[in-house]
């Protein structure tokens, strides 16, 4: 009889339940949140899936994560750059550059919406953190998940990785919630209602060139951003030149969800309770909602300039799409603008605006680490 009990005595110490903290329970509750918001109201379940899912196995099984576990050998791709510059691979090869092209001056929309980085930079130092932790934190503005998690590799940030990943990726998928607010406050009705001309045709000789040149340009003079702007580029290469559609397919497809589904699990599961239940992880989502939120706002604001300058011709709204979420806030540039007039198409213009802030957040990246000499 003893040998049972003391059977059953060691089952019960082997289930889940006999290590679980009250830590471990919030955690499981914001996992089961984050799926509800992925799968009943479908904000962007491409990333808040996997990213909840991890979140619940860590909390469940903390040792997934341990130097032995599953998880740990999908997060070092994240700590060696290497899946973020797969994602940005794939990216070029899904993103049409064609708005950018025939509208440069959405470079400039791009780069204002980068204030937000710069801004929560020094935010980030008044709140104690040393410089490279800050660069690390502030490029959340960005809302670019791969490159967060890249300038947090390279300047060493591996112990804030998980936080800022996390807070980086839910802001992506969160985008439109938290951008139409700041829109419509920035902005009149009059100026939402702004319809803008049609952007002029791309010729294909241009399309090739643009991501040559771009990756020539800035790798130049930043060549720390090689590994993102490179992949980006060479994404788009494969897309625009139409002799590779295999490996466009390939990069745009079935190498995207792979790295999605590795990258996306293994960033949740750096949030166990124990290392994110914690002041600074608060801060660092305190301070990432605060350079999203500069970075929609200046971009809008940028946006207004724009219309002043031209003579009501640009619509702010598509100022908000500069934060490099593609094609996420371009859709809710659209949205905003058509709920104000249901014939008003801003999408193709704001895309300009979006890819604009996918260089500027890489670039921004590349700045910092030129300053810290990585």
């Amino acid at each position: 009889m003893d040998y049972i009990i003391q059977t059953f005595i060691n089952l019960a110490g082997q289930t889940g339940f006999a290590n679980l903290t009250i830590g471990n329970f919030a955690m499981i509750l914001v996992a089961f949140l984050f799926l509800y918001l992925a799968i009943v109201k479908e904000y962007e379940p491409l990333l808040l899936i996997p990213i909840s899912f991890g979140m619940l196995l860590v909390n469940i099984y903390p040792s997934i994560m341990s130097d032995t576990g599953l998880l740990h050998y999908f997060y070092l791709l994240d700590e060696w750059s290497i899946l973020p510059s797969l994602i940005f691979l794939g990216v070029g090869a899904l993103t049409d550059f064609g708005p950018l092209i025939a509208n440069p001056a959405s470079f400039l929309l791009g780069a204002a919406a980068q204030f937000g980085i710069y801004g929560a930079y020094f935010l980030a130092i008044a709140m104690g953190f040393t410089n490279k932790q800050a660069a690390a934190i502030s490029i959340i503005g960005g809302a670019d998940g791969p490159t967060s998690i890249f300038l947090a590799g390279k300047l060493g940030q591996a112990a804030l990785m998980g936080p800022i990943a996390v807070a980086a990726y839910s802001y992506m998928s969160l985008v439109p919630i938290i951008q139409p607010p700041i829109m419509k406050a920035l902005t009149t009705e009059e100026e939402r209602k702004i319809k803008m001309e049609q952007l002029r045709p791309v010729t294909k000789t241009e399309r090739i060139l643009f991501p040559i040149v771009v990756t020539t340009v800035v790798c130049l003079i930043l060549p720390s951003t090689a590994p993102l702007v490179g992949m980006l580029m060479l994404g788009n290469l494969f897309r625009e030149s139409g002799v590779v559609k295999q490996l466009s397919d390939t990069a745009s497809n079935a190498l995207m969800y792979i790295v999605v589904i590795i990258l996306g699990t293994s960033v949740g599961a750096t949030t166990s309770a124990e290392a994110f239940l914690k002041i600074t992880t608060i801060k660092i989502v305190v301070l990432g909602l605060a350079a999203f939120a500069l970075g929609t706002a200046a971009g809008v604001l940028f946006g207004k300039l724009m219309c002043k300058i031209t003579h009501g011709k640009v619509n702010p709204l598509i100022g908000s799409a500069g934060v490099s979420a593609v094609p996420m806030a371009a859709r809710v540039s659209q949205k905003v603008g058509s709920e104000a007039d249901p014939t008003n198409f801003l999408l193709m213009h704001a895309m300009g605006p979006n890819v604009a802030g996918v260089i500027g957040t890489a670039v921004a990246a590349g700045t910092f680490m030129a300053i810290f000499g990585v």
